[in-house]
């Protein structure tokens, strides 16, 4: 898989970054192909129409819309990596048969690999979050019938969860209402941010123990701070 190094604007932590490699309708693995020597990008504002890149299949020249690939630092900064843009269509190759390769795990607790879904509205960041709660072993997660306006966008067995949409971070107030709720039901707080997390925020989720997620556009939870990773490795 190409790897490109990438270094946050914000607290200038190095990280390798790996875009996520998905079936072509022909079967062949694709990722965007990724610019070594250009910078990451800070996303402070999100817009849906410049959040896909045009990708062709190294095998059958396909062309698709992709999300574009991003990374959440651990300082709660989110990062998005240039992409090589599509140029001349290529000569097509000799047709090859379609090989099975196993997505790799992305927790040591034994469960099937998350299957995401693409992220394009609002709605759709909830599905995903809630695919991704039943992934990690909660039963029954649904919307509650309360609604947004509740503070809660997903409820399950012992699970409530706040999907943030918005393009600005979460703030302080959201993970508080949030971590109230959860206490007051006896139940796991989970909060899924698109745009990441304000500081005083994250300083609050982590001093309580509550699990922060960012949703890229494939519609993978990343985990930001350790609550959330222990929550990953241990599931439900």
């Amino acid at each position: 898989m190409e790897s490109v190094p990438v270094r946050c604007p914000v607290c200038h932590r190095d990280h390798a970054f790996s875009t996520p490699a998905y079936p072509c309708p022909c079967g062949r693995p694709t990722a965007p192909p990724l610019l070594a020597d250009v910078p990451a990008v800070r996303v402070a504002h999100r817009s849906w129409n410049d959040a896909w890149v045009t990708v062709r299949c190294a095998s059958c020249a396909r062309e698709d819309q992709w999300p574009q690939p991003e990374l959440c630092c651990p300082c709660g900064t989110v990062l998005r990596i240039p992409v090589r843009p599509v140029t001349a269509a290529p000569p097509p190759r000799s047709p090859v048969a379609p090989a099975h390769i196993p997505l790799p795990r992305t927790a040591a607790h034994p469960r099937p690999a998350f299957r995401p879904m693409a992220i394009r509205t609002g709605h759709d960041a909830v599905s995903a979050a809630g695919l991704y709660l039943t992934w990690l072993g909660f039963a029954d997660v649904g919307r509650p019938g309360a609604g947004p306006a509740s503070g809660i966008d997903l409820r399950g067995d012992g699970v409530i969860a706040r999907v943030d949409s918005s393009t600005r971070p979460a703030t302080l107030r959201a993970v508080e209402t949030l971590w109230l709720n959860a206490l007051g039901t006896s139940a796991t707080g989970v909060f899924f941010s698109l745009a990441g997390y304000a500081a005083d925020a994250r300083a609050r989720a982590d001093g309580v123990g509550l699990p922060l997620f960012v949703l890229d556009l494939t519609g993978t939870p990343q985990p930001v701070n350790g609550p959330a990773d222990e929550l990953v490795s241990t599931g439900a």
